[in-house]
C-alpha cells in the first residue's frame, strides 16, 4: 500500500483550495496549480475540521478495518498539525 510524503491535514487542504480556486470545481482558475500552492496553508482550519469528524468511522467502515486504529491515525493526524 502506498503511503504519502505529505502529511494528511496539507492534503486535505490543498484538496479544499483547489475546490475554492480550481474550474474544475467551484473556482475560476483553469490552472490553478501555482495558486494553490501559495493559498494551500488557508485552508487548515477547514481540513482540521474535515478531520475532526472522521474521527470516528461509521458502521460500514467499522466492518472492514479496526475502529481504534482508524481513531489513533486520524489523531495522529490531527494532533501533527497542531
Amino acid at each position: 500500500m502506498p503511503v504519502s510524503e505529505q502529511p494528511l491535514v496539507e492534503r486535505v487542504a490543498r484538496v479544499l483550495a483547489g475546490a475554492a480556486h480550481s474550474s474544475n470545481a467551484e473556482g475560476s482558475d483553469p490552472s490553478a496549480g501555482e495558486k494553490i500552492d501559495l493559498v494551500w496553508k488557508e485552508h487548515v482550519n477547514q481540513a482540521l475540521a474535515v478531520l475532526h469528524t472522521m474521527r470516528e468511522p461509521d458502521e460500514r467502515m467499522a466492518k472492514v478495518g479496526d475502529p481504534e486504529t482508524w481513531s489513533r491515525m486520524v489523531e495522529e493526524a490531527i494532533e501533527s498539525a497542531e
